[in-house]
């Protein structure tokens, strides 16, 4: 069995979920990677395309679930205040 990392999610306070820890990680790592210092930062569709080029391909052959990832990891991160979303719509991300 795979190694789990526990993560939160900023819309469920005070859940906590059990998700692949190498799959996190890598993907921790790539979104810290690309994501601006400042508002009004990337959009999620452009921060989905950044950082399929920076994935492990043993963890995500083709980008495969990165979408999926991403959002895990936005979740996570907006919870323990790392980043933050851009005031107005469409959804973009920044590094606090």
């Amino acid at each position: 069995m795979a190694d789990k990392i526990e993560i939160e999610n900023v819309g469920q306070p005070g859940k906590i979920y059990r998700v692949d820890a190498a799959k996190f990680t890598a993907m921790r790592t790539a979104v810290l990677d690309v994501l601006p210092d400042a508002a009004p930062g990337m959009p999620v569709g452009e921060l989905i395309a950044a950082v399929k080029p920076r994935l492990p391909r043993d963890l995500f052959p083709g980008g495969d679930k990165a979408g999926w990832w991403v959002k895990s990891v936005q979740l996570d991160l907006e919870a323990k205040k790392v980043i933050a979303r851009a005031k107005k719509p469409p959804v973009r991300l920044y590094k606090l």
